[in-house]
């Protein structure tokens, strides 16, 4: 039976401007016809990403990490096991791999890779480091498919072996694509939307300037004077997690799977981008976390806001949120729903319905509680 993990965020951001695009104005898109504050799905994982990691909730070995300087990081793996001055070696491993580094030591593209393949990678070079040694020189001229005819076949069959995700709980969790090794692509087990305001916003300008404090009393005016634009916005965030998917990823590994998923609950409702928060200092976590495990199929309820909120002088815009949001789930799942959904949230507006799913005193214990219905439902 398939068993999706949905989460359902409703948070307010003070003033801010959490990711921009490419003229430095907070991103935004047109959604029922109306102009909506917008947070990128990238912006949200790297950040969920980064919290997990910082917190620790997730194994040192069963992490990620996604760097053009691969190189570099076995270089210091390898000093470690005594095997200095391993340019020509890690060259002639990647290469049996199918990767390329170009003059600057550097990846061709930016890699997605679990900490475990790092590792593997290295030993691999400290077990052959003398057939690796004698490899003919990299070419820059030499296609990848050259370089690894260049090598013994044993090492090029071990060094694409390697590529396997080795348990990366973010790597399974975001999946990798790698458009010339499809071979060692993973289909995300984790979908996350772009975070979407729940009503309408307007761009707003901060006009600003700096003063020198070294001035001459004759300098009159700033030293510097420019503009941000920013705006301020109640957000609907919405991930889902296909455990069984997840499960699969890591090679089976339940207990993984299962310290992924309470990992995710705790980034997912702690990360926050990172964007001009010198400047901001956004820190406002959400209002209200939903969590429901469904069997049928996943409902991403973005369309509860179709219709944009309009402010009440007696109602917060989150409160309001959390009431429509509650309204079009019943709906959806009535509709399509199979009847078998199981709700747990944590609620500081009051407005989610209390006979609809399990209130949780505090994040962690919602952490607790997903970890306990999917081990029950997997079986673990």
């Amino acid at each position: 039976m398939s068993l999706f993990v949905e989460f359902h965020l409703i948070q307010n951001f003070a003033p801010s401007n959490l990711n921009r695009d490419d003229t430095g104005a907070p991103k935004d898109a047109l959604f029922g016809g109306h102009r909506r504050a917008r947070v990128s799905s990238q912006c949200f994982k790297r950040a969920i990403r980064l919290n997990a990691a910082a917190a620790a909730t997730i194994p040192a070995q069963n992490q990620g990490v996604r760097t053009k300087k691969l190189k570099q990081l076995l270089e210091t793996r390898l000093t470690v096991l005594d095997r200095p001055e391993a340019g020509v070696q890690i060259e002639a491993a990647l290469a049996g791999a199918g990767l390329k580094l170009k003059e600057d030591g550097k990846t061709e593209y930016l890699l997605f890779l679990g900490q475990g393949e790092i590792e593997a990678f290295a030993q691999l070079i400290h077990k052959h480091w003398d057939a690796l040694a004698a490899a003919p020189a990299p070419d820059a001229k030499k296609s990848k498919k050259e370089a690894k005819a260049s090598l013994p076949p044993e090492i090029v069959k071990e060094a694409k072996a390697l590529l396997n995700g080795q348990k990366a709980v973010d790597v399974a969790m975001f999946g990798r694509m790698l458009a010339d090794m499809p071979g060692v692509n993973q289909d995300a087990a984790c979908q996350v939307a772009h975070a979407l305001s729940t009503h309408r916003v307007e761009r707003e300008f901060d006009y600003f300037t700096a003063v020198d404090d070294k001035g001459d009393a004759d300098e009159t005016g700033a030293g510097m004077i420019g503009q941000i634009e920013f705006n301020s916005a109640t957000f609907y965030r919405y991930a889902v997690i296909d455990a069984a998917k997840l499960v699969g990823n890591l090679h089976d590994d339940r207990e993984l799977a299962l310290i992924g998923i309470r990992a995710f609950v705790q980034a997912m409702a702690r990360a926050i981008p990172t964007g001009k928060q010198n400047t901001f200092a956004a820190h406002n976590p959400p209002s209200f976390v939903g969590v429901v495990l469904r069997h049928a199929s996943p409902f991403n309820l973005a369309n509860a806001f179709e219709r944009p909120i309009w402010p009440k002088a007696d109602k917060e815009i989150t409160t309001l949120s959390v009431e429509k949001l509650a309204k079009h789930d019943a709906q959806v799942s009535g509709f399509y729903g199979d009847g078998k959904d199981v709700w747990a949230y944590l609620d500081m507006t009051g407005a989610w319905p209390g006979d609809k799913g399990e209130v949780q005193p505090s994040l962690d214990a919602l952490a607790t509680w997903v970890e306990t219905h999917v081990r029950a439902e997997l079986g673990a």
